[in-house]
């Protein structure tokens, strides 16, 4: 096999406090961009050397005298990989003994390894010519997408190949050491994909009027709709397997005490289905939720057990979703919400319209955390406010109509209004006035016929 010689690269080196910007490139774009190409390939081409060598190494038990168990862990410790990466290329360098077309282009350094992998999945001695021509033509996204939907093999052999994909679905769902729940599973192709569906149209729903640069990663945006589609699933029932009594064994169970919901109270039990969660959600959940009350003994015995009650009613529910007609957080509005006790009801406040708003679960968890404040003024408007008390303001609404030009700001000095908004030099006595009482919310909307501000 040729040997592969790599031409020198001349790289930058920067000095610490002498420039911060980079040296000059003796490059152009263009040639940078040709020079990676080039580097790329012949990696693709060493790989593929790698490969070659891999797949007689295995055959040979080359790791055998060393002392391994499998090829799969010598390769991971000599090459300082993870099993999982070497058993992978173990995988594509036996397959490219079998593949010659296949094997021939990646020496040549024509298809990548990213695209070598995804053909050896499928690929047979037949077919490997078209599956190469594709990947030529495409990118490594486009032949993996196209390879999902390729036919492997003949009709029977297709039916034995979906009942052993039948037999390996598995879903496990188990509870980590910082009480989170970690999902992991394979499921069937029509399963999957209606989940994937859900997922998405929950995502949807929840953050259809978010900012864009709001919103919270596509990983994070998937873990709240799941989330979303499960409660809603719980919502909805499923017939007449969770009617009755048994739809109280289908029901997310909180157990805490009752000065842990009090707001400054002595932080006690507080479990979510067994994992302990911290008091603060405890009252977050407990402001919209079905509640038993339970008298233990000291031994912890369960002495009595009281009705289970709602603290929104559905009178109060169907009031406040009239009035509110979703979340009240400032620029929010989603439809998906919960009932909040501005005052918590464990503190003594009321379960009436005067006492709760609707908030996201999102903006819900936010109040409750501490990252921002809610009160209710003496109109009965919720009002939020930054964690430092400044006060959060809806979007105001787009100036209907042509804009019209303001006139260049004059040179003059700030006048003397104490934020420092006055730009002339002279400002009349009155119309100071009014605009101090309007910064400061005390002038209202009436018109008394002053002189314009700054005229």
């Amino acid at each position: 096999m040729t040997a592969l010689k790599l031409a020198p690269t001349r790289t930058h080196s920067f000095r610490p406090g002498a420039d911060d910007s980079p040296a000059p490139s003796p490059h152009t774009l263009d040639e940078l961009g040709e020079r990676i190409a080039e580097l790329s390939a012949r990696i693709n081409v060493a790989r593929h050397e790698m490969l070659i060598l891999i797949a007689e190494f295995d055959r040979l038990d080359g790791w055998a005298g060393a002392g391994f168990s499998s090829c799969v862990d010598w390769l991971a410790w000599r090459t300082a990989i993870t099993p999982t990466t070497a058993r992978h290329q173990i995988r594509v360098a036996h397959a490219l003994t079998r593949l010659p077309r296949t094997s021939d282009a990646m020496r040549r350094g024509l298809v990548s390894y990213t695209k070598v992998r995804e053909i050896t999945r499928v690929a047979t001695p037949e077919t490997e010519q078209e599956l190469l021509t594709y990947a030529r033509s495409g990118s490594a996204v486009q032949l993996r997408a196209f390879l999902r939907g390729w036919k492997r093999m003949e009709r029977e052999g297709e039916i034995s190949a979906e009942e052993i994909r039948h037999r390996s679905r598995k879903l496990s769902v188990v509870v980590d050491g910082e009480g989170m729940y970690v999902v992991r599973g394979r499921l069937e192709p029509e399963a999957g994909a209606a989940l994937m569906r859900a997922i998405e149209a929950a995502d949807a729903a929840i953050y259809r009027d978010e900012d864009p640069e709001a919103r919270p990663s596509g990983e994070q945006r998937r873990a709240d709709a799941a989330g979303m589609v499960a409660e809603r699933a719980l919502a909805a029932g499923f017939g007449e397997a969770a009617s009755g009594a048994r739809a109280e064994r289908f029901q997310v169970v909180v157990h805490t005490e009752a000065a842990t919901l009090v707001e400054r109270g002595e932080t006690g039990r507080s479990e979510l289905d067994g994992v302990r969660v911290c008091a603060e959600t405890s009252r977050r959940m407990a402001c919209d939720a079905a509640v038993v009350r339970m008298a233990h003994g000291r031994a912890g015995e369960v002495l009595s057990v009281g009705r289970r009650t709602r603290t929104i009613p559905p009178h109060i529910r169907r009031a406040l979703e009239e009035r509110d007609r979703g979340c009240r957080y400032p620029g929010c509005g989603s439809r998906f919400t919960e009932a909040h006790h501005v005052r918590h009801w464990a503190d003594g406040g009321e379960t009436s319209l005067a006492n709760t708003v609707l908030l996201c679960r999102r903006h819900h968890r936010l109040v409750h955390e501490g990252r921002a404040k809610m009160a209710l003024d003496r109109h009965g408007t919720a009002v939020f406010f930054t964690k430092r008390g400044r006060p959060i303001g809806s979007v105001p609404p787009a100036v209907p109509g042509p804009v019209r030009r303001l006139p260049p700001a004059p040179r003059e000095p700030a006048g003397r209004l104490w934020n420092g908004a006055g730009r002339y030099a002279r400002v009349p006595e009155r119309t100071e006035i009014r605009l101090r009482e309007a910064l400061e919310g005390k002038g209202g909307d009436r018109d008394d016929g002053g002189e314009p501000g700054g005229q």
